[in-house]
């Protein structure tokens, strides 16, 4: 069997070329004014120009033709642009227009020229203004994940956005745009050099853009937009990682389990339609107007239809954000790719990811699906980390089967004990079983939680908190030790009165909580002293925020090829001790 190398066509065999992480300025792709806001100013100066088009065409021939101007006869000849046709003026006209797009290339021209971004084995910085500058850095040993998305529009011509995710309040360094093969060569250059390898990988080359030598312009942009019209059926970013380590959900259950989420919208939003219309009906048929019930039908139509349009689109928006959605390790972390028509492809490195959370609720307990979903640093502000396509980042399984739920983990917390799957399966998201060794909710304070106190509980290995809770919603959150940002206990004066505390788990902003309540509160001060003595080994252990620190690469004496090595690489690609 051949592989893919050997199949590939002698023409398509890629062409080095220099890396872009040299230290060096370089420029954004040229289209970029103009999918950065281009187009909404052409189409705003299409509605300018079609509504004001009579003065505009008044203006221009007054301006280059003022002894063919008649007032009289311009504005009682109707139509403007007849006119310029009966008076023999296209070629003023046209000479008009083609100074207007001259302007306008001349503005995307000045927009583009002050944009340039640089890599360095420090750092990623933008840099862009005319006349307000600004500059945005990212430090590389900071870097909490590499973001590619690719809009509609601009993946049709080979155009993506890479975005450096870093760790602080709006940190994120945007790389607006790049043609999609350099975008993700850049990428590579950014997580090896945040890894802390300066020699390559085996089989890598950094850089190393897939053109061919003699292709001319014409011939990459239809190949760009070709691989584009592809990707939207077969899929994107999945060129260099193993299919059978691929992880992904097929379209019925996906659209199945977000339908039976739509359940619980339209049951929500129902109680509220039907507590309305129980204050407002009585008020409307207590005048005993026979037409009354005209007036109340009118309502109930005009107050169900927005509660099922909002049905639909939050449906439809959860559906749609999930569609195409696969996970795959690479060597620089989890890679997660999902999006029909606009893709966004994330790369988590390793020791980036605070705490994971299992969740099933009742309605999909019958087909054995679960979620998924993390706490990471986004960069973003408090208000952007609200938007809904700032919580995608949070989900890295929609939906899943207990399969896809343990190769998934496996991911995420790489360095989870085999002897610690117990707590997290048979004890945690499926327990509590027999002879449980969670410490749960006391008795005593079953008022707290009274559907779930009996699965309400925390277990503490030498890698992870794990906290368990729910009942409808079955929860278990797993928080690594050495990620762990703090820990607090806590106790009101009904809780002394039981003899009991709570404990927060503390981490970045996510949609994981890390609380237990009502735990005995002499076990709770012992718990917390045997967390912080773990937290204190596993931060020792633990050196995935650098993970490739200790490799470096070395020639083959026998075939010239890499391999790796114990020792590391400084930052000239010199071998030295670890």
């Amino acid at each position: 069997m051949s592989t893919p190398a050997e199949s590939m066509p002698a023409q398509n065999v890629p062409v080095p070329s220099a890396s872009l992480a040299d230290g060096e300025w370089h420029r954004l792709h040229p289209l970029t004014p103009l999918f950065k806001g281009g187009l909404v100013l052409i189409i705003v100066a299409g509605v300018v120009l079609n509504n004001f088009r009579d003065r505009i065409i008044f203006w221009a021939i007054n301006l280059f033709a003022p002894e063919e101007v008649h007032v009289d006869e311009y504005y009682g000849a109707g139509d403007p642009v007849d006119w310029v046709m009966a008076n023999n003026l296209i070629l003023v006209a046209l000479l008009a227009v083609l100074g207007v797009l001259i302007v306008l290339i001349l503005l995307f021209w000045m927009v583009w020229r002050f944009q340039e971004f640089r890599i360095s084995d420090e750092h990623v910085e933008v840099r862009k203004g005319i006349i307000f500058r600004s500059q945005r850095r990212a430090p590389l040993d900071r870097v909490q994940g590499v973001n590619l998305t690719r809009p509609f529009p601009a993946r049709l011509i080979g155009l993506a956005k890479l975005e450096v995710v870093g760790a602080g309040t709006d940190a994120n360094v945007p790389l607006e745009y790049l043609s999609t093969s350099k975008a993700e060569g850049v990428r590579s250059d950014i997580l090896r050099l945040a890894s802390g390898a300066r020699a390559m990988r085996r089989g890598e080359t950094p850089g190393v853009q897939p053109a061919t030598a003699s292709a001319t312009m014409r011939s990459q942009l239809v190949g760009s937009m070709n691989h584009g019209v592809n990707d939207l059926i077969g899929g994107v970013d999945l060129a260099d990682v193993e299919p059978e380590s691929v992880v992904k959900i097929p379209t019925g259950r996906l659209v199945g389990s977000h339908l039976l989420t739509g359940v619980l919208w339209f049951l929500f939003f129902l109680v509220i339609y039907a507590v309305s219309l129980g204050f407002t009906i009585p008020v409307i048929l207590s005048d005993g107007d026979p037409d009354a019930w005209i007036g109340v039908v009118a309502m109930i139509l005009g107050m169900g239809i927005p509660f099922i349009i909002a049905t639909v689109a939050i449906t439809w928006g959860q559906i749609s954000k999930s569609l195409r959605y696969s996970i795959a390790p690479t060597p620089d972390g989890v890679r997660i790719t999902y999006g029909l028509f606009t893709t966004v492809t994330e790369t988590i490195p390793p020791g980036r990811i605070f705490a994971a959370e299992v969740t099933q609720s009742l309605l999909w307990r019958p087909f054995g699906w679960w979620a998924i979903k993390i706490n990471r640093m986004s960069g973003k502000s408090a208000s952007q980390q609200q938007s809904s396509s700032a919580q995608q980042f949070n989900v890295v399984l929609p939906v899943g089967t207990r399969a896809d739920v343990e190769r998934v983990l496996a991911l995420i917390l790489p360095n989870l004990p085999a002897e610690d799957l117990p707590l997290v399966w048979e004890h945690g998201i499926l327990g509590p079983q027999a002879e449980d060794p969670y410490t749960s909710l006391e008795r005593r304070a079953w008022w707290r939680r009274p559907v779930s106190w009996k699965r309400h509980g925390l277990a503490v290995t030498d890698f992870a908190l794990l906290m368990r809770r729910g009942q409808v919603w079955r929860k278990l959150a797993v928080v690594p030790l050495a990620r762990l940002q703090g820990i607090s206990v806590s106790q009101g004066p009904i809780d002394r009165v039981q003899r009991v505390a709570w404990m927060k788990a503390h981490s970045v902003a996510g949609p994981i909580l890390g609380e237990v309540v009502g735990i005995d509160s002499v076990t709770m001060m012992a718990t917390m002293h045997d967390i912080a003595q773990k937290t204190y080994a596993a931060t020792g252990r633990d050196q995935s925020h650098r993970w490739a620190q200790h490799v470096h690469v070395v020639e083959d004496a026998a075939g010239g090829g890499p391999s790796t090595g114990s020792a590391a690489a400084d930052a000239d690609g010199e071998p030295r001790e670890a």
